[in-house]
């Protein structure tokens, strides 16, 4: 395909691509019992859980009482790579299954399903992706970590939502021409905030993608004194009324710090568990997704996400099911696109800590 094929194309899922919504339905005596059984298998196997803001609440509970982690899908990796459990048990998608086992191949990793996938993993094909970048070899590859190990592979770089601004903005200052993937919206706002010279693949998550704009306003004129945070992901009518665009992490940082009592958050409502903890006296308004033009796919929580419950993580861990794999050769390539964020925001880093 052309250039200008690749980039007037939409990857964005079709509707018969996306799973229902489906969270599990259990009754107090079975979480509680679950829950047990789950801390017993993991103390005796020597497992921790590291899940995701967006899982369903008890699993993110579950990880922060037995030792585990909730963050987001790199920190998450992280934490997985410096613990000393041998077996991580990934509560996300199946791409943060992959750079947990990249970043600790020695290690056990397993996921309640494997089939817990991201529209923006899946709208974004390796061979396609490669093809197009072979057309550009002028051009520094930089994806998302929304992507497949196989795409981290082909790439120079791999970002995060948090990252990607001031990572975009270092290599624009060197000069660089880029390619941008998966994330249109992303993308776009990275763009904006930089000035770079990029082709932005046009990929989307469902789960953003839904927020709207017009019916935003119309929310925000009830709510006049809120505040309005939204992850990078959504449309652009959506962050251009942000009073803060960031990433998960960034988003609860902001409900804690932010001089206000009422924010209006666009982005996964699995993330308002984490909030509330954090903030357990701020009040906390979903962004809408429906009104004009809206098909509520996803009405703001990610059906693969919805895919990790109690009972898929105690399956696993009582027979060792859902082990991620990732071919070796994949595993050492995709680890320098990995390794080269984490040297530059180590090293942005000491260069903060210097001037303070």
């Amino acid at each position: 395909m052309t250039t200008d094929a690749i980039l007037n194309r939409s990857y964005s899922l079709e509707k018969e691509q996306i799973p229902p919504t489906v969270v599990e339905q259990i009754d107090d005596a079975e979480r509680a019992a679950l829950t047990e059984k789950i801390k017993a298998q993991l103390k005796q196997q020597n497992a921790v859980i590291v899940a995701h803001y967006y899982t369903e609440p008890e699993l993110q509970i579950l990880a922060d009482e037995s030792g585990g982690y909730v963050s987001d899908s790199l920190d998450m990796a992280r934490f997985g790579k410096e613990s000393d459990a041998e077996t991580l048990i990934v509560c996300g998608v199946k791409f943060m299954g992959e750079t947990a086992k990249i970043l600790s191949p020695e290690k056990r990793i397993l996921m309640p399903d494997l089939d817990a996938n991201c529209s923006l993993d899946l709208g974004c094909p390796t061979d396609e992706f490669s093809d197009f970048c072979d057309t550009h070899p002028d051009h520094v590859v930089v994806v998302y970590a929304n992507t497949s190990a196989a795409v981290k592979a082909r790439a120079d770089w791999m970002v995060t939502s948090g990252s990607a601004v001031d990572v975009i903005k270092h290599l624009a200052a060197e000069g660089k021409k880029i390619i941008w993937a998966p994330d249109k919206y992303l993308g776009d706002y990275v763009q904006k905030e930089t000035g770079a010279d990029m082709l932005i693949w046009q990929g989307a998550c469902i789960v953003h993608e839904e927020f709207k704009g017009q019916e935003l306003e119309t929310l925000r004129a009830h709510h006049p004194d809120a505040k309005v945070l939204v992850h990078p992901e959504s449309p652009a009518s959506v962050i251009e009324q942000a009073d803060m665009v960031g990433s998960t992490t960034g988003i609860i940082k902001a409900v804690v710090e932010m001089d206000a009592t009422k924010f209006i958050i666009a982005t996964d409502t699995g993330i308002f568990h984490k909030i509330k903890e954090a903030a357990p006296d701020k009040i906390l308004i979903e962004a809408p997704t429906a009104g004009k033009s809206a098909t509520c796919i996803s009405c703001a929580h990610c059906p693969w996400m919805a895919m990790n419950s109690l009972r898929k993580l105690l399956r696993v861990l009582e027979t060792g099911d859902n082990k991620v794999l990732v071919d070796a050769d994949i595993a050492q390539r995709a680890t320098g696109s990995i390794q080269r964020l984490l040297d530059f925001t180590r090293d942005q880093a000491s260069k903060l800590a210097g001037d303070a």
